[in-house]
Order: C-alpha cells, then sequence, then structure tokens
C-alpha cells in the first residue's frame, strides 16, 4: 500500500511548558491522519453511521514515542499499513518530522466496527472494505 500522509504543525496548544508535544496530542495527528485516509477512499463516518448504522471505534492502541517534536514542528502522520480482518481495521503508522525526516513516533491501531445504535460488535460494511481492499 502506498502511504497515505497527513500533514499537521505544532502549534503552542500541543506543547508542554518547555515546547515538547504533550503525549496525548500524538493521538489527535494520528486520528486525523486516519479519519482523512478514510475520507480520501470515500469513507465519511457521520454518513457512514446514518446511513449503515456502523462506528469505528479504537479498541487498542500501542504508541512508540521515538523522539520529541516541539514547537512549530512540521509532522507527517502516516497511514502504511491497514488489514481488515472481520470486523477490525489494523492500522501501522509512523510520525515524521518533515524538516529532517526524522522518525519521531510510531503506532500500532486497532479499530473495531459497532452498530451505531448498540455498541455492538458488527462486520464492516462490504463497500467499506472494498474501498480499502482497492487502496493497498
Amino acid at each position: 500500500m502506498q502511504p497515505f500522509v497527513w500533514k499537521v504543525r505544532v502549534y503552542w496548544e500541543d506543547t508542554d511548558a518547555g515546547g515538547v508535544v504533550y503525549h496525548a496530542r500524538y493521538l489527535h495527528f494520528f486520528e486525523r491522519s486516519r479519519t482523512e485516509w478514510l475520507r480520501k477512499l470515500g469513507v465519511h463516518q457521520a454518513k457512514m453511521a446514518k446511513q449503515d448504522n456502523t462506528i469505528f471505534a479504537i479498541r487498542s492502541m500501542n504508541i512508540n514515542f521515538v523522539m520529541p517534536a516541539r514547537l512549530d514542528d512540521e509532522l507527517a502522520a502516516t497511514v502504511h499499513s491497514v488489514q481488515t480482518p472481520g470486523a477490525r481495521m489494523v492500522f501501522k503508522q509512523d510520525m515524521i518530522r518533515c524538516s529532517d525526516q526524522q522518525l519521531v513516533a510510531t503506532a500500532d491501531v486497532t479499530a473495531v466496527c459497532l452498530k451505531a445504535d448498540s455498541f455492538k460488535a458488527t462486520r464492516m460494511p462490504a463497500w467499506i472494505r472494498a474501498e480499502i481492499n482497492n487502496a493497498k
């Protein structure tokens, strides 16, 4: 799969008192990258909830913080691997500082498909699985 790249600038609000990106902000950056990747494939999550009664929820996330990102850095959050077994999507993601191409963080993320009205596990709609498989 060709990596999907979503760029973000680190603002003051993303940092701690030392100008280093606060650890929880990495979750936001990775989330936005996954959301924009899905949007690029034509999967709009609000529409999916209404039309398919299906939502995604994060089941697990493992983040490896390699090097700190700092105020004003431009970061590239990537989605470079996606597997779709059953009701899950398993993502591999990287975050790279654009100025020097240094790896800042990695993430292994598992999202599950749930029924929007009951929050019970459900299979991923076939049209979404097809879009993801076509992107590989």
